[in-house]
């Protein structure tokens, strides 16, 4: 079957903004191993990203505009860092270049140094907290 547009008038064109959503995400299975709400807070942080693909979103705001309660938001954001997608350090998040190492189980994936992954400071004093009360 050969492919035609069925619209010219409205044929994408490639934006000056980055944004596109990489093809690989169904290709390589991305997708498939993620949650609606995993998808639809990536397809949101793509969409708002600029071309390093940072862009800063509060939790609240995130909540609001994809209709999910703070844990829900917090788990599709887990997940997105797990499989190497973005990267958070609040309120910052990073949209990265898909990676096959995501792919793979973690354990085979190279690891972080403690010092390099991001340390929500308001969750380890809550956590102390909890243990000194």
């Amino acid at each position: 079957m050969q492919k035609h547009p069925i619209s010219l008038a409205k044929l994408r064109q490639v934006p000056q903004q980055f944004s596109w959503v990489d093809q690989r995400l169904v290709r390589e299975r991305y997708i498939d191993q993620l949650s609606h709400e995993a998808c639809a807070l990536y397809l949101f942080l793509l969409t708002v990203a600029d071309a390093q693909g940072l862009s800063f979103y509060s939790e609240r705001s995130l909540c609001q505009r994809l209709s999910m309660t703070p844990v829900v938001l917090r788990q599709a954001r887990q997940a997105l860092i797990a499989f190497a997608l973005v990267a958070y350090q609040r309120p910052l998040y990073q949209v990265l270049a898909l990676d096959r190492d995501a792919l793979r189980p973690a354990a085979e994936r190279p690891t972080l140094s403690s010092d390099d992954e991001p340390v929500d400071l308001k969750a380890v004093f809550k956590q102390i907290w909890e243990v000194l009360s």
